[in-house]
């Protein structure tokens, strides 16, 4: 069975963006160090448009072959003409309110995310999936998530997006891997307790 990982950027105080879901702040820490390890060890998490401007667009998925994200998410990539963030996966974009693709390589889930997810997860692939954010939908998917892959950043927001916008609920995951780099930045890696 296939995993679901949310790899997701935050502060030290667990917000993946600003109040408005604005995360740019956070690329200001990146580092040759730290690229070097993004690179080598989840270059399918960088965006084709973003793989292609440093000349990595060839390299292979090393871990998923599918992404997911929320409306807000891909909302980002829409404001910059960017119809297929990830078109070296297969898409999925979460939405009640887009009712229709604006690139053929995204396929729009508008109910049942958590089905959706259960039936991707049931597939025969090497790979896993990737739950790229946002906060809403991580929330949704919460009970599906079976790895956490947390890039801390050394920044205290104090208010913001929080990882998971969802009410309270007890999960418990265990800390599998631990990655320091010299600019700051923790990546920690947990599997879900089941």
């Amino acid at each position: 069975m296939r995993k679901l990982s949310y790899f997701i950027a935050c502060s030290i105080d667990g917000f993946i963006g600003d109040p408005s879901g604005e995360a740019e702040f956070f690329t200001r820490l990146v580092d040759e160090e730290y690229m070097a390890w993004f690179w080598d060890e989840y270059p399918e998490a960088l965006p084709t448009h973003v793989r292609r401007a440093l000349g990595i667009d060839d390299r292979e998925n090393k871990k998923f072959d599918t992404v997911i994200q929320g409306r807000a998410s891909y909302d980002l990539a829409l404001a910059i003409d960017v119809t297929s963030p990830y078109a070296h996966m297969r898409e999925y974009v979460a939405s009640r309110t887009l009712k229709e693709s604006p690139d053929p390589n995204v396929e729009i889930i508008s109910d049942d995310v958590v089905g959706k997810i259960r039936e991707l997860k049931q597939e025969d692939s090497e790979f896993g999936i990737y739950l790229c954010g946002g906060s809403k939908i991580a929330g949704e998917l919460i009970g599906e998530v079976d790895e956490l892959v947390i890039k801390t950043y050394p920044l205290v927001l104090g208010s913001g997006m929080p990882m998971f916008g969802s009410g309270f609920a007890l999960t418990e995951f265990t800390l599998d891997t631990v990655r320091t780099f010299k600019n700051g930045v923790l990546v920690r890696t947990y599997q879900r307790r089941r």
